[in-house]
Formats: C-alpha cells, structure tokens, sequence
C-alpha cells in the first residue's frame, strides 16, 4: 500500500485518539476526513470467536464495563505474556455483551478534552471496522486502507481462540486477503505463518530494548527484539514481511542520534513505519516539550520538528494518533 500523494503512509493509529477516544467510530471517521492513508486496528477475541477493536483485551480502562452491574461478576484476573491483570475481558464476554458497552477515553489525565466523547461510541466487530471504512472510501473518493494487528497470538492461542483464522477467514470472505491496501501487523513472529495464509503486505512489530516476543519466550528462544533489528534479523524478517514498524526511539535514538536501522532495514529489502507519534509533551523528546515543568500533561509539545527530523530520514511510514498533525508535517 502506498500514500495516494506522498512518499511516506500516514496511519491513523487506532484512529485519531488525539481527538476521540480509540477504536470508534467516531476516531477512524475523523483519521479519514483528515486524510490519513490507512487505519490502525487492534484485534482481540470475544468468548464466541468474533474479533473486536480494542487495543487490549482488558476493557476495564477502554470501555464503561465497571459501571455496568451486570458485568461485576465478570472481573477476573488473568496471566497474558507473563503479566498478571486484573478486570474485564474481552474473552469473557460475547459479542452481544460488548456491543452493549460503549467506548471511554483510555488516558484521561492526557486527554481530557476526549471525555466529551465518552459514551457515544459502541465497541466495533472487525466487519463493521471494514464496512465503516469501505462507507470513508466511498465518502472520500479514494481508498482508505487499514492495518489489522494480531494482538496477543500466543496467549490467545493458548486459550483456544486464535485471533489469525477469524482475521484470515474475514478477510477471504470480504475479498480483502490479497489487497495491497490491508497490511497484518503483529508483535510475534509467528506472523510469518500467516504468509502463506494471505497474499497482503505483512508487518513485523518491533518493540523496545530488551523486550522479546512473546511467541519466542514461550518457546524458550532467548532472542529479544534486540535481536530481531540486527542485519541477521532483519533479513530473517524480510523472508516473510514487507515492512517493520520499530517505535520511533530505535530510528532516533535517546541521545537524538540515528541509528542504523533505517538503513540496515532497506540493504534487508524491508520498509520501515515507526510508531508512535503523538503531540502531547509526555511523548515528546525532552528538548521537544513545551511549557514549564509543571504543564499539564495535555500539553502540546514541538511534535511538527519531530516529524520534521524522520521526513529528512525518510521513513517510507509512520503512526500517529494526530493524522492531520502528521499531514502537516509531511504535506
């Protein structure tokens, strides 16, 4: 998939949550009147095998579950990638139950000009997330494309219910499994199962220092993300995937440095999208924040110089949660 009139594809990362709260439709409306080439979508099961969007399968912070007291008996607490959390799960419920939550801003204290918006917005199954965005294409006269994320693959997988054959089985269905305009995005490498699956671009997630896929611990592989960003990795990577998407932090490093990763990642044959960019100064560099010590945290900080130094890098995509931010900075 590439951007309609730039160099770089500008993803609305789970919409637009800068602006409304995630995964609604509310969020990836505004991502596509912004402009924005695509849209973020993170996939998590329902008891009854549907998928939905939602960033993690804890719902307790995304949704107004605890305030329903017909769901109270449903709070648990469960292991996921080796930590313990504590609420409601989206495993727990069908999808009947969740259709009749609605959606909350997940950072408050960062945003809380999203708060309007709470309660307005039902949770979405990944067919109504596809319907939405074929009505923006149709809306918009062009394509808006969407990046599926495989959340939690082995986890989900252990508890027997895959996230990979509802995502593969949806897309066929919708005639979406060989378009260029869908890109699988997942943290663990068992995403290269899925190239033989489907014939759409794949991304290899890539977090930060000294964390490992959760896949690669289950199986006792010792190799981290670490490892994963090497020249040997990267060309491991590029056996299955198209792109990779680092946080932002392994493009520009703490001491606000290149790295090699951009460059090691194209001799690789793989492009490179970074995650994620947003315009608050709690995710800015510290030479980019503004305002005293004490601002709030809803602050804006100087987030178009970020941009500005990963456009003169060439970043082939990117992430964000401000998609006319990231417009601006890349127009």
């Amino acid at each position: 998939m590439e951007a309609t009139t730039r160099a770089v594809t500008i993803v609305g990362h789970r919409g637009t949550p800068g602006y409304r709260p995630e995964h609604t439709v509310g969020s990836y409306s505004l991502a596509a009147r912004f402009g924005v080439d695509a849209v973020d979508v993170d996939l998590c099961p329902t008891r009854d095998g549907h998928l939905v969007a939602r960033h993690e399968p804890e719902i307790g912070g995304t949704t107004d579950v605890a305030t329903r007291p017909e769901f109270a008996s449903r709070r648990t607490t469960r292991v996921i990638d080796s930590r313990t959390v504590e609420g409601w799960f989206t495993v727990d419920l069908t999808l009947a139950e969740l259709k009749t939550l609605r959606a909350v801003e997940r950072i408050p204290a960062t945003r809380p000009h999203n708060t309007l918006y709470d309660g307005r917005d039902a949770v979405l199954s990944l067919d109504e997330v596809l319907d939405l965005l074929d009505d923006l294409s149709r809306e918009r006269g062009r394509r808006l494309g969407i990046l599926p994320e495989v959340k939690h693959s082995t986890y989900f997988s252990s508890i027997g219910l895959p996230v990979e054959p509802a995502l593969v089985a949806t897309l066929r269905r919708r005639g979406l499994d060989d378009d260029p305009h869908v890109i699988i995005q997942s943290f663990e490498t068992t995403l290269a199962d899925l190239r033989h699956q489907v014939g759409c671009p794949l991304l290899q997630l890539i977090d930060g220092p000294g964390v490992a896929p959760a896949d690669l611990v289950a199986a006792g592989d010792p190799r981290t993300f670490d490892d994963l960003v090497t020249p040997t990795g990267l060309r491991e990577i590029a056996g299955y995937a198209e792109w990779i998407g680092p946080t932002k932090e392994r493009v520009i490093g703490p001491d606000g440095e290149p790295t090699s990763l951009l460059t090691d990642a194209r001799a690789a044959g793989l492009k490179t999208m970074p995650y994620t960019f947003r315009n608050e100064n709690e995710f800015l560099p510290p030479a980019l924040r503004r305002g005293a010590r004490e601002a709030p945290r809803s602050t804006y900080g100087d987030a178009l110089a970020e941009y500005a130094r990963y456009r003169e890098l060439g970043v082939e995509g990117l992430f964000s949660d401000n998609g006319d931010t990231a417009l601006l900075a890349f127009g």
